[in-house]
């Protein structure tokens, strides 16, 4: 115990090696830092241009089966990273070697980055609307500013902490702006029937939006780095609960469920958006809206942030061997966040995260053959597993990951029901064709032990 508090006392940085066993936090604690990513207001509006697009019962059905499939895939990934405590950064190279995982933790982090962007401006326009006499540029840097500071002392010593203080904040402001919104309107059935058909329930409306939601399976990647946290003897309650079938009824269901009804109930001003959510919420709850969307964004922000951090971290040491701490990472990544706010590219932003969806999905469905068929690997103590010689290329992993990514791509730019299969077809293509070059290599590697017995 003495050795995991000074472990924990001078912080230290497991960005560039797996966490060890001393330094795993308690279950509360990590849940309270994981349960960060839940109050997105992401979630909300999501759920609510489901319902738009869709219908609200093939919204509802979408949601609940993605609850499922979430749970499902994430209990593989949380066992494996508890077990060996490798971050996504640290497990590329076993599945595509030093120069294929450079590809995946860019892109990791540069998703993180984006969304960090996103869910900062949410707050800084929430601001600005509320005190129009602060410039908006001056909000960002307030909103940036404070959250690479929130990260400087990293998930051990303290967003577990802020992020257990806001919970109960985000989930009165949730549960409040329902009341609210009932107090204002009156229940109303709307909200049930909203999108084509009245809402109602279709098989391709159901699979149009369970296949949406697989575009942020990066939700995958976050749960590899934030489950390596956790002790062995928590990993059953990890797998199942905490980022596990509660977590995803609740950012899926709850959040969803009261994202489709403010919609259908207040209505939005234009399009579904972030922005929009925005303005209803100030309009409907005045300073306490303000507070509410501080609350949220707040708190996902310290995820996106630590995870674009630790995974340049990462990068600039393996990659590029460049020696700075996570500190002056995290200021690089503050930098680019505001520099990316200060600029109109949202919609080139959008369109790159929809092409990086889909090589997030094929990775996810290698790196879960790959635990599933390959368990050896955790037989391995941490250490001699990230330390391990790896090639520059691992030809088996790189050919199934851009093979099924580049048919995602072009179901993605294909019209009517083609495009939906998209990311689907991206994850069995990604999972079989490594299934079958994992189990070749095997045969050769038997092949070539016989020989040389004999």
């Amino acid at each position: 115990m003495a050795e995991f508090q000074n472990d924990r006392e001078v912080d230290i940085d497991y960005s560039a090696i797996p966490v060890p066993y001393n330094a795993r936090m308690p279950r509360g604690a990590l849940t309270m830092a994981w349960w960060a990513m839940c109050s997105a207001m992401f979630w909300l509006v999501v759920a609510a241009t489901l319902a738009v697009n869709f219908g609200t019962q093939n919204a509802l059905l979408g949601l609940g089966l993605s609850a499922i499939v979430y749970s499902l895939v994430n209990a593989v990934i949380v066992r494996f990273a508890i077990r060996t405590g490798l971050s996504v950064a640290l497990f590329s190279p076993i599945l595509f070697g030093e120069a294929g995982a450079a590809i995946a933790t860019v892109i990791f982090f540069a998703t993180a980055i984006y969304y960090g962007v996103f869910e900062g401006s949410v707050i800084a326009v929430a601001i600005h609307s509320f005190v129009p006499a602060i410039s908006l540029t001056f909000v960002y840097l307030i909103v940036v500013s404070y959250s690479v500071l929130l990260i400087f002392g990293s998930v051990q010593r303290w967003l577990d902490k802020l992020n257990g203080v806001l919970l109960p904040f985000y989930l009165v402001g949730l549960f409040g702006a329902v009341a609210a919104a009932i107090e204002k309107v009156g229940l109303t059935s709307t909200w049930l029937h909203m999108g084509p058909n009245s809402g109602a329930a279709s098989v391709t409306g159901t699979w149009s939006s369970f296949t949406y939601l697989m575009g942020v399976w990066i939700v995958m990647m976050y749960t590899f780095d934030y489950a390596r946290l956790g002790k062995l003897e928590d990993i059953e309650y990890h797998a199942k609960i905490n980022f596990g079938w509660l977590f995803y009824v609740f950012i899926f269901l709850i959040n969803g469920t009261a994202g489709i009804f403010l919609a259908g109930t207040m209505g939005t001003h234009g399009s579904v958006s972030e922005i929009s959510v925005v303005f209803s919420l100030l309009e409907l709850m005045g300073v306490f809206g303000l507070l509410f969307i501080w609350v949220s964004q707040t708190r996902i922000n310290t995820a996106n942030f630590y995870l674009a951090t630790t995974n340049m971290h990462a990068f600039g040491e393996r990659i590029l061997h460049i020696h700075i701490s996570r500190f002056g990472w995290a200021i690089i990544v503050g930098v680019i966040v505001f520099l990316l706010m200060l600029t109109n590219v949202f919609s080139y932003i959008l369109q790159a995260l929809a092409y990086q969806g889909i090589f997030v999905v094929a990775w996810v469905a290698i790196a879960v053959a790959h635990m599933l068929l390959h368990p050896a690997d955790e037989a391995l103590d941490t250490e001699s597993l990230s330390n391990a010689e790896v090639q520059s290329f691992h030809a088996q992993g790189l050919i199934a990951w851009f093979a099924s990514s580049a048919v995602g791509i072009i179901l993605a730019n294909m019209s009517g029901m083609a495009a939906s299969f998209s990311a689907p077809t991206t994850a069995v293509l990604a999972f079989c064709v490594y299934a079958l070059m994992l189990a070749r290599m095997r045969k050769q590697r038997y092949a070539e032990k016989l020989e040389m017995q004999n």
